[in-house]
């Protein structure tokens, strides 16, 4: 709801976000408007990240996605294929596929899915412009029954919106739902 309601009040066509505890790179908008501009086609556009616990300068990992269209919208079968703390998109095509919908846990990536089927073009810049703060607590939200069960429903969507095929839903069900009920030390 906040993301919606923020939207109304972006009078520009292009909207970037981020969480506020995250940290963008110094050419991080630069970077992503030249995209924008060079492929006028494009309606989002995201990048890599890197993750920190304590401080940027010691990054532990590098969240990595596709960059071309047919690539991320592959991809989006089996993972979510736009870091969301660090796109920028199009406000009309965000609008256009029915805004961020209350989805618990993955209203982001349910947007990205409405997008691709609603025939929006992707990209991702390979190269990580921001640096995404992570906490062991995160990955103890990532996980249970609960977690599990909202994951579930979140496939059976994208099956009903024949974005998956059964089989790819299968075995997106079962290799997720061992790694959400596993003990936390585990996953």
């Amino acid at each position: 709801r906040a993301l919606n309601e923020g939207l109304k009040y972006c009078s520009y066509d292009l909207v970037a976000r981020m969480d506020t505890d995250d940290v963008a790179k110094p050419d991080r908008f630069e970077k992503q408007v030249h995209i924008f501009n060079e492929y006028p086609e494009v309606d989002i556009c995201s990048a890599w990240m890197e993750e920190f616990f304590n401080s940027p300068l010691n990054p532990v990992s590098i969240k990595k996605v596709p960059e071309l269209h047919d690539d991320i919208a592959l991809y989006a079968q089996s993972r979510n294929p736009i870091n969301h703390p660090v796109a920028m998109f199009r406000k009309k095509a965000v609008i256009d596929a029915g805004g961020y919908q209350h989805f618990p846990l993955f209203e982001d990536y349910y947007l990205w899915v409405r997008m691709l089927k609603n025939g929006a073009k992707f990209y991702n810049i390979q190269e990580s412009l921001l640096y995404f703060r992570i906490s062991p607590d995160m990955f103890m939200r990532r996980g249970g029954w609960r977690y599990a069960m909202d994951e579930f429903r979140f496939q059976k969507t994208m099956l009903d919106m024949g974005m998956i095929s059964q089989g790819r839903f299968l075995r997106n069900v079962l290799t997720r739902f061992l790694v959400r009920i596993a003990p936390n030390k585990r996953r």
